[in-house]
């Protein structure tokens, strides 16, 4: 089916056509016989391979508008299903909307080589925590010093460690607030409207204090370092590392602060690859779309492959707040800061339409596509776990 045709029928059905669950019922047994992995990579898999069918046991959803009434298994809730995503998504931007100051916001993301991608595969847990502390820490230092804005900004990171195409590709998208509060609390200092802090600088402090933590780290014996690497091949990577270039980029990204989480709210819960992208299906590979119009083929054990580079550590925190929003700050600090900017009337709420994702939600009604299904308490009974295979291949 060509792609528009393939969107089309996406949207006149409300529901994608092929989900990454699909993939993993079909193809995802094999996989784990052939392939050895991580108690949390299996735990995915289940996950995802369960989610709304019969064997989490389900519910009676009604339609808060029309009435209609229709029978809905459980979620799985795991914060790497593309399904549940959608879902949690929405809820977070609504909890998070009270803590927008009225100031403009920009968009920092900072990446890591690719030369350190397979330093990050064998360390993620390590790798990612040291990307938050030296991208975070790039950002208060630099703004606090009083030659560039002298007050301390809120930071809102969340990781991505994916590129369009699956690939391993760890990176930090901060939201940072248009200027800070002092140190003495007295008042705000705006930051230029088209300027946070130099580019350059900021690639340059934090390719130092990345570097600094992974040397440190090596020298402790914290870092596993497989294949190629050894102490001395470490030492020649870090110190080429040092003169490179690290990618920084910086922009202003919104209209006003109104829609600050709502942009933010695009990376908070996604995944490496939505419902929505993905084509066809069969024996001969899986294929996706990457950007535009360009799609990407590979064969199904190699798309679930690329898929679980992805699965985060256990109870790795991928989603960390700094600044006036950490969370020591966001009753005092911050609420000091918003009396003194002395907030504007609350923005008029955004239509369903613009507050549209490539996340589905799930919640939206299918026949007068206005209401919301909302819980109800008809429980439904759950199938033994073993049957997850025959469930999802039909009668």
């Amino acid at each position: 089916m060509p792609q528009h045709e393939h969107a089309a029928k996406a949207v006149r059905t409300g529901r994608p056509l092929l989900e990454v669950a699909d993939i993993f019922r079909a193809y995802g047994e094999a996989y784990r016989r052939a392939h050895t992995l991580s108690a949390e990579q299996r735990k995915v898999m289940r996950a995802i391979e369960a989610c709304r069918t019969a064997v989490l046991g389900g519910h009676l959803d009604v339609c808060d508008q029309c009435g209609h009434e229709e029978p809905s298994y459980n979620s799985c809730r795991n914060r790497h299903c593309p399904k549940c995503q959608s879902l949690a998504q929405r809820d977070w931007i609504e909890g998070r909307k009270a803590r927008i100051l009225p100031v403009h916001y920009f968009h920092v993301v900072f990446t890591i080589p690719a030369k350190l991608r397979a330093i990050a595969f064998w360390n993620p847990r390590l790798v990612y925590d040291l990307l938050f502390r030296s991208a975070s820490a790039t950002l208060l230092e630099l703004a606090r010093d009083p030659r560039r804005l002298g007050a301390q900004p809120g930071i809102t990171a969340v990781l991505h460690t994916w590129t369009r195409s699956l690939l391993l590709h760890p990176h930090l998208h901060c939201i940072v607030t248009g200027g800070g509060l002092t140190a003495d609390g007295s008042h705000w200092v705006h930051a230029k409207r088209k300027h946070l802090l130099p580019v350059n600088v900021m690639s340059e402090l934090f390719r130092g204090k990345f570097l600094a933590g992974l040397v440190r780290a090596q020298r402790e014996g914290r870092l596993r370092l497989e294949g190629r690497f050894s102490a001395g091949t470490f030492e020649r990577l870090t110190d080429a590392l040092y003169e490179q270039d690290w990618v920084v980029y910086a922009k202003r990204a919104f209209l006003g602060p109104e829609h600050v989480f709502e942009y933010l709210g695009r990376y908070t819960h996604r995944v490496g690859i939505s419902n929505q992208r993905l084509v066809a299906m069969d024996d001969d590979g899986v294929t996706w779309i990457t950007r535009g119009s360009a799609t990407e083929t590979v064969p199904p054990e190699k798309f679930i492959q690329r898929f679980l580079l992805h699965v985060l550590p256990k109870g790795f925190v991928k989603l960390r707040h700094y600044g006036l929003l950490a969370s020591g700050n966001a009753t005092t600090r911050l609420e000091t800061a918003r009396a003194l900017l002395q907030p504007s009337p609350p923005a008029k709420p955004k239509s369903d339409a613009e507050n549209a994702s490539d996340l589905e939600d799930p919640r939206l009604c299918p026949v007068c596509k206005v209401g919301r299904m909302i819980w109800t308490s008809l429980p439904l009974s759950a199938e033994p776990a073993s049957d997850i295979f025959a469930l999802a291949s039909g009668p």
